[in-house]
């Protein structure tokens, strides 16, 4: 259980973030939600209180450096703690390929993907090194882990990207009890999918991973012993379509 933990979560207003902040919730945590949306956040909100959680929303763009250190600290002011990183704040863009992608189109994901994560693990660094306690737990993409054509250049460079910062993480800071996870999931039935050149039919969507099966993947993370750093976590659907293919994202 997580009772007496504080877990902030971004992208926390749909999808695999909402899923997580749930189930933390759902284990005792007192979870914050940032995100860009702030009507979507406070529904989460709202559904994590109706199941007898504790939530509350911080409206945050993770791209903005400036704003995620305040947002940070407010935290750090209301609660003196983040015991819990979830950094799963994610785009990609239908202009992903290279015969449509621009300089400005790749630094607006990974300003999001990966600078993002960044910035956020910037934040939380100096308290939990304090504390000689901390996970981060960093959502990647089945694209993190292997080259994909259907996610474009700049989605898999921030993913890919995401795993070094994990792995160095690790490396460094597992002298000051800090532990960090990658979680590198396949296809998930988030609104994500909405942002693809040609969106996959409700038919395949429903064999997808569903954000819930992410939740319970970040909880169990999450409710590890100390002594535990789970390094990395491949997930992906039973129908794997990296691996039997779809008309949605054939190459074209």
């Amino acid at each position: 259980m997580l009772r007496g933990k504080v877990a902030w979560i971004t992208g926390a207003g749909s999808g695999i973030g909402s899923a997580g902040a749930g189930a933390l919730a759902e284990a005792g945590a007192t979870v914050v939600l940032s995100g860009r949306r702030p009507g979507q956040l406070e529904a989460v909100a709202a559904a994590i209180a109706a199941a007898g959680g504790r939530a509350e929303i911080a409206p945050l763009d993770v791209a903005d450096n400036q704003a995620v250190a305040r947002v940070g600290a407010e935290i750090f002011e209301r609660h003196g703690r983040v015991d819990i990183l979830v950094n799963s704040a994610g785009i990609n863009l239908p202009t992903r390929f290279w015969k449509t992608l621009t300089p400005e189109s790749f630094a607006e994901i990974v300003g999001i993907n990966l600078n993002g994560a960044l910035y956020c693990i910037h934040a939380v660094l100096p308290s939990m090194r304090a504390r000689k306690d901390g996970l981060v737990i960093n959502v990647s993409s089945w694209a993190g882990r292997f080259e994909t054509y259907m996610t474009g250049p700049a989605y898999n460079a921030s993913k890919h990207a995401m795993a070094a910062l994990t792995h160095s993480l690790n490396d460094e800071e597992c002298v000051n009890g800090i532990r960090a996870c990658v979680i590198y999931p396949g296809e998930v039935a988030t609104p994500i999918l909405k942002n693809r050149p040609k969106p996959p039919s409700s038919e395949e969507i429903s064999r997808m991973l569903q954000p819930e099966d992410l939740g319970r993947t970040i909880r169990f993370v999450a409710e590890m012993p100390p002594r535990v750093c789970i390094n990395e976590i491949l997930i992906s659907p039973t129908w794997n379509r990296f691996f039997v293919g779809g008309a949605d994202i054939a190459r074209g």
